[in-house]
């Protein structure tokens, strides 16, 4: 038996200028996420990303295919209601960010993480007024709290579709620092991400490539661009 699917019902998709910003409509209907709010988005870009997904459907409705409508789904149904909780679960990875956490051992690996860490260490005191302690060794040792407490507050400052995005910059990458790094363009979006797996690409060149477990890093990567991408389109300055 085959799958059941939605079929495509509309013949035009629109873009309503309203007081709580830009509203998807298709045929003149306002578009509903699952939980029956109205789809609407902090910007005209980000609604011509989502809107522009619906355009592109066909006969049946390909909900994998439509990554800007789930985000936006997403931070309508789920970020909205619980913004703070949401804000505080990200900003608790700065006190045990995987900046932080050195190997003690081999000392290439070793040099390799200072070389690449410590400087956007070094970038989020300067830019972010926060400055993280690296250690060596797996075992917790509680960072400075009011530096914790002035990352807390940057994050609790986002607005709700971009706190949604920087949760996929942040829980993707392990770090609350390379998620403001990626959400402030310290660098492209790819050498982020590299630096993100560092560990795993160490291992990588030590022991050969997994084909399995890099085509799972290469969805994730997937995500952690379509992230930053959702961020820049929420700015409402755009």
């Amino acid at each position: 038996m085959s799958e059941w699917k939605t079929k495509r019902f509309w013949t035009t998709v629109a873009i309503e200028d309203t007081a709580d910003g830009f509203a998807i409509t298709l045929d003149g209907r306002a578009v509903k996420t699952p939980a029956k709010r109205a789809l609407t988005v902090p910007t005209r870009p980000l609604a011509d990303a989502v809107a522009a997904e619906w355009d592109a459907q066909d006969d049946a409705i390909d909900p994998q295919a439509m990554p800007f409508t789930r985000t936006a789904n997403a931070a309508l149904d789920k970020v909205t209601v619980q913004h703070a909780e949401v804000a505080e679960m990200l900003a608790a990875y700065g006190d045990s960010d995987l900046l932080c956490y050195r190997a003690e051992q081999p000392v290439e690996l070793v040099a390799r993480q200072a070389q690449h860490w410590d400087p956007i260490l070094d970038w989020a005191e300067m830019q972010l007024d926060a400055r993280l302690a690296a250690r060596s060794g797996v075992m917790h040792v509680p960072q400075d709290a009011a530096a914790l407490a002035r990352l807390s507050a940057r994050v609790q400052a986002l607005p709700v579709f971009q706190l949604t995005a920087f949760h996929d910059l942040v829980s993707l990458s392990g770090s609350l620092i390379l998620g403001f790094a990626a959400a402030q363009d310290l660098y492209d979006i790819a050498r982020i991400w590299d630096i993100s797996r560092l560990d795993e690409i160490w291992q990588s060149e030590q022991w050969g490539r997994d084909d399995d477990a890099e085509a799972a890093v290469a969805v994730k990567f997937g995500d952690f661009k379509h992230a930053k991408v959702v961020f820049d389109l929420s700015n409402v300055g755009l």
